[in-house]
């Protein structure tokens, strides 16, 4: 998985009460985004997340750069405050279909319920997702 400076969509952001990412891109900049390829938003939590009930990781699209009156095009489940621990991962697939739907903007929303007193999330427009587990060697080197 290759990351870009220009595809990161939250970099550490902040979490309390539902928000949308702090970057957007530019669609309408004339540029080939994803042609012929699925492309993900990858979600990754460097800081736990604590205090609130759940979050619901949501890519979305808008005619405004603040990402007003957004268009929601994909989505994860509500991922309770348990789960979201320092390292965890989620992927969402963007619909190619969506670059023709005349919005200029593309972003992440995080619908939060509760409120959150700390944690981070980075998100990431990618063309393909880590998918790696760590295992114990299963020997000892003396």
């Amino acid at each position: 998985m290759i990351t870009d400076a220009f595809l990161r969509l939250s970099d550490a952001q902040a979490l309390t009460t539902t928000a949308v990412s702090t970057n957007t891109i530019d669609l309408g900049v004339a540029r080939d985004v994803g042609a012929g390829e699925d492309i993900y938003v990858y979600f990754t939590v460097p800081t736990a997340l604590a205090g609130g009930t759940s979050v619901t990781f949501q890519v979305i699209t808008s005619a405004a750069a603040n990402l007003g009156t957004p268009t929601v095009v994909g989505s994860t489940a509500a991922i309770v405050t348990a789960t979201l621990v320092a390292g965890y991962k989620a992927a969402v697939r963007i619909n190619p279909a969506v670059f023709a739907t005349g919005q200029r903007y593309l972003g992440a929303q995080y619908t939060i319920v509760g409120t959150y007193t700390s944690g981070t999330v980075t998100a990431d427009v990618v063309l393909d997702i880590a998918d790696f587990k760590t295992y114990a060697s299963g020997f000892s080197v003396t």
